[in-house]
């Protein structure tokens, strides 16, 4: 068996290699985020590896905060070329593509959860209760205009 073994909900979806390869990637970017971010010079490959493959599996292919399900076929063909040509019509097509959310404070372990690119995009930095507010706000705000 394989130390990071393909999900059951991505087998036919995508290859062992490809989430191997996926897998690493993302490690490698969120390490050196983190080293700049963080000043966390102690960070390993394998630790985030660990940690973004234990999110995969929990996350059970959906989105950790809408629990929309992720469109897994879309991991690796993002192209920015295609991106700067198309501008938002490309990156609409890429709104539940998966992607790493690193969530806890600056200080505690690394800890990862799995959301659609587009929901990641709009948590950015904010912490999950600064998200939920934020959410609570334009909701709040809908409901208003609707009733005036």
């Amino acid at each position: 068996m394989k130390k990071y073994q393909l999900p059951t909900f991505l087998e036919g979806v995508i290859t062992q290699a490809h989430y191997e390869r996926w897998l690493h990637r993302k490690a490698m970017a969120h390490i050196k985020r983190d080293r700049k971010r963080r000043d966390n010079k102690e960070a390993t490959n394998e630790e985030y590896k660990v940690a973004i493959h234990r999110a995969v599996e929990e996350s059970l292919g959906k989105d950790a905060y809408t629990d929309e399900p992720l469109d897994w076929t879309l991991l690796s063909t993002y192209d920015n070329e295609e991106s700067k040509a198309h501008k938002a019509q490309y990156k609409k097509r890429f709104a539940l593509l998966p992607s790493v959310d690193h969530v806890g404070n600056e200080t505690g372990p690394t800890e990862f959860k799995i959301c659609g690119w587009r929901t990641n995009d709009a948590k950015n930095d904010l912490s999950y209760q600064e998200f939920i507010d934020l959410c609570r706000k334009v909701i709040d705000a809908a409901n208003k205009s609707r009733r005036e």
